[in-house]
This record gives C-alpha cells, sequence and structure tokens, in this order.
C-alpha cells in the first residue's frame, strides 16, 4: 500500500486551540491506527508544539488527504498550511 507524509503546519499562536482540540485528535487518531504509521507533534524553538507529522499508508492520495480532512485538527482550523507527499522509508521501518 502507498504511503505518505503529512506535514501539518500551525498558525501562529495557535497553542490554545491545539490543546482544546487534542483529546479529540487523539480518539480521532486511535481510530485510524491501521492507517497511521507514526505520528507526534513538531515543537517549535520554545519545545512546544507547532505542527504535526505523519506518515501513513492509504490506497491513494485523495485517502491521505481524506484523514486529514476529517482531522478534528483540521476541522477546527489550526492548520496554517499541509504538504502531503508520497513516501518512500530507506532507512528504518514501518
Amino acid at each position: 500500500m502507498p504511503t505518505f507524509m503529512l506535514a501539518c503546519f500551525d498558525k501562529a499562536d495557535s497553542l490554545p486551540l491545539r490543546m482544546a482540540t487534542r483529546e479529540a485528535h487523539l480518539a480521532f487518531m486511535a481510530d485510524k491506527r491501521a492507517m497511521v504509521k507514526l505520528a507526534g507533534p513538531m515543537l517549535d524553538e520554545a519545545g512546544d508544539m507547532a505542527g504535526s507529522l505523519l506518515i501513513v499508508e492509504a490506497d491513494d492520495l485523495a485517502g491521505a488527504t481524506a484523514l486529514n480532512t476529517d482531522d478534528p485538527y483540521t476541522k477546527a482550523g489550526l492548520w496554517d498550511r499541509v504538504e502531503i507527499k508520497a513516501f518512500r522509508a530507506s532507512i528504518g521501518q514501518l
């Protein structure tokens, strides 16, 4: 199955929105464990969460995009921008 990388960058000064939406986001991702191979927050210089990085398996780009569309973070308007790219692991295992 194809693998995709999602780099999701938070809007400026949106840590309160992220924290208010975090439990819903984590519950959503827990239901997607078969699809989500690796995920976690990106950190800013102060060590605060400032984005998310996900490695997912999906049938196609549309499937990876749909995951992002349905994410509570997306629905809450957290992201400044999202980059979704096909990904192939060269080192390590998924």
